[in-house]
């Protein structure tokens, strides 16, 4: 566990963390997917997948770069916060913006919820092909701008699942 400021860094489960709010590396469709996504459904079960189908019938889903919330279900988090990442097409297509939107829309959005602790994961990472190293870079640098302009936010955490990425941030966070 590695601490800067409001930021901590932790190798793990998103799926296991108490806090007011985790983030879900999720698909435009809300509906469940692979990966973090995958495991967040599962593990916080039925009740999550009711609320973004009530999202997905109230507004279509959500769009690449943007935010939704849900409660947490069966997870310890009180809340989820979805985010539809970028997909990695070479950089050519606003990826690095899309992604920064995703940061900047999921503690946006926890502000308006009250949510003083929230949880990261690597977004757009794994099968969307995101650069890791960019991926952390553009991560760090919006949530640590975010957190020099607002005081609610207690706490936010980086949660790794793997080895490289906690490195990566690891160095990005000294």
């Amino acid at each position: 566990m590695k601490t800067a400021g409001a930021i901590r860094l932790l190798k793990g489960d998103i799926t296991k963390l108490e806090v007011d709010a985790i983030v879900n590396a999720a698909n435009s469709s809300l509906m469940g997917g692979g990966g973090v996504d995958g495991a967040i459904h599962r593990a916080g079960g039925p009740q999550i997948l009711e609320e973004c189908r009530a999202i997905v019938a109230r507004q279509g889903g959500c769009k690449t770069g943007e935010a939704v919330i849900t409660s947490g279900g069966r997870l310890p988090a009180k809340n989820v916060i979805h985010t539809v990442g970028p997909v990695w097409n070479g950089g050519n297509r606003n990826e690095p913006e899309l992604l920064a939107s995703c940061y900047l829309n999921s503690v946006q959005l926890a502000f308006r919820n009250r949510i003083s602790t929230i949880a990261f994961p690597n977004i757009s990472t794994g099968i969307y092909g995101f650069p890791k190293p960019e991926a952390a870079e553009i991560a760090v640098t919006t949530v640590k701008n975010y957190l020099e302009q607002q005081q609610l936010l207690q706490q936010v955490i980086f949660i790794c699942y793997d080895d490289e990425n906690f490195s990566i941030y690891e160095k990005l966070l000294v």
